[in-house]
């Protein structure tokens, strides 16, 4: 599985940081990090039991939950073409 780039330097990330910390001050920033950390978890779990049941819902209905599969495999053969035809034009790092 592929992951989008961040297109933010290390020297980005330290001035994000550093403004941060003068924002805010060294004493709450783990518990703001906390605190994202645990809206972050509560939202996937809560997309992970919508999901589920979902499926289950599909499951009883009768209905064929696989097609994302068949979806995927149709995306990855078109990245697949893309590749092809500009990996001779594509900068490399």
């Amino acid at each position: 599985m592929h992951t989008l780039p961040l297109f933010i330097s290390g020297a980005e990330i330290a001035f994000i940081m550093f403004i941060l910390v003068m924002v805010f001050g060294a004493d709450k920033i783990p518990d703001i990090a906390r605190g994202l950390g645990k809206g972050m978890k509560a939202v996937k779990n809560a997309s992970n039991d919508i999901k589920s049941e979902i499926q289950k819902s599909a499951e009883k209905q009768g209905i064929d939950t696989d097609f994302t599969k068949d979806v995927r495999g149709e995306i990855d053969r078109v990245k697949e073409d893309i590749d092809e035809i500009t990996g001779s034009v594509r900068r490399k790092p």
